[in-house]
């Protein structure tokens, strides 16, 4: 079991820059991972055109065919109806039938969880699958120094119940347990206030439910927190998820427009960002989402892992590294234990 490799299988069409970005992050983590194998699935022709140009070790990785990749501007639905072995769909068949233990995809978003909702099956006690997202916080975080926090839902469940909620508490909590590596991650909901009457219906019903106990449940947190890293784990809805993502992703690009335009003003500006290269290089880290490579989605039977669309392939990489750790640390176990011990989520609650 322990000789055994683990198999990603790797959506090499998706994502902005398709398959020569993802076969040369495929190429670079196979000389790397000795415990890892990359199943690539696209245009086996192109996928080993990019293959014959840069170093690779040809023992850990397979090349399986897929016809076509879903557009990043397609409607997710329609797209796989009419690419039924299309390269995410393939992929994630490949997963299901034993071939692969994960999915990693940089490509269309709806069409990846449409994909693996398709041909993986939600586990016990979890009503609806939630999409996370790390983002980079002031704080650190397990014995690595992690500078990432998770937040979830971010766009695959817009309207979440309480028992959504709790589940999304406890998927969280399991995922920055194996790939933080904290041993009780703090989690919160987040909400327009810290007393526990604040908030929606849902989120005061929820709260209720995770204070009585099974997870190192802290309260609520309210969105000036998010960024302070005071918690591990921040639970919301999938709409208010995906706002608060994206205005986190714009935050990071409005503060590297800014020191860009500064640089290029008068010799003053210059040697004042000079004194403050330090602490602009550390901006630079804890910004850098290409370092964690990939977002979970989690829920399902089997690991996900969605890379940014416009990922690299130093991101490609470090997605199927996470997507291994989530094999070696069994995410998908831990999930169900977490369930398991949540009343909200086996009827036992009162």
């Amino acid at each position: 079991m322990a000789d055994t490799p683990i198999t990603i299988a790797l959506d090499a069409m998706g994502g902005d820059h398709g398959v020569s970005v993802a076969m040369r992050g495929a190429a670079r983590l196979s000389c790397e991972e000795s415990d890892v194998r990359t199943l690539c699935v696209g245009d086996v022709e192109a996928m080993q055109a990019v293959l014959d140009e840069v170093p690779h070790d040809p023992s850990r990785l397979v090349l399986a065919p897929a016809r076509g990749a879903v557009p990043m501007d397609a409607k997710p639905s329609a797209a796989l109806g009419q690419l039924p072995d299309c390269s995410i769909l393939t992929a994630c068949r490949l997963v299901s039938d034993g071939a692969a233990d994960a999915v990693v995809s940089a490509g269309h978003t709806g069409a990846t969880v449409l994909a693996a909702a398709r041909h993986f099956s939600r586990l016990p006690g979890i009503r609806r699958a939630a999409l996370a997202s790390v983002y980079p916080t002031a704080g650190a975080r397990g014995p690595h120094d992690d500078p990432f926090a998770l937040m979830l839902d971010v766009g695959a469940t817009l309207d979440a119940s309480a028992e959504d909620l709790v589940g999304f508490a406890v998927m969280g909590s399991a995922y920055s347990s194996v790939i933080s590596e904290v041993a009780r991650p703090r989690v919160a909901l987040l909400s327009n206030g810290t007393e526990a009457n604040k908030g929606t219906p849902e989120i005061v019903a929820a709260h209720r439910l995770l204070s009585a106990g099974g997870l190192e449940f802290v309260g609520n947190v309210e969105g000036l927190d998010i960024p302070k890293g005071t918690v591990d784990v921040v639970v919301c809805g999938g709409f208010l998820g995906n706002v608060v993502l994206k205005m986190l992703e714009g935050m990071g690009d409005v503060l590297r427009t800014l020191t860009e335009e500064a640089s290029s003003r008068s010799l003053q500006w210059r040697l004042a960002l000079s004194m403050l290269e330090g602490g602009l290089s550390e901006i630079d880290r804890l910004t850098d989402w290409e370092a964690y490579g990939g977002a979970p989605l989690l829920g399902l039977d089997h690991p996900v892992i969605k890379a940014h669309g416009r990922s690299q392939a130093r991101a490609i990489r470090n997605a199927c590294k996470v997507a291994a750790k989530t094999v070696r640390g069994d995410l998908v176990g831990r999930i169900r234990q977490g369930v398991e011990a949540m009343p909200a989520l086996t009827g036992d609650a009162a």
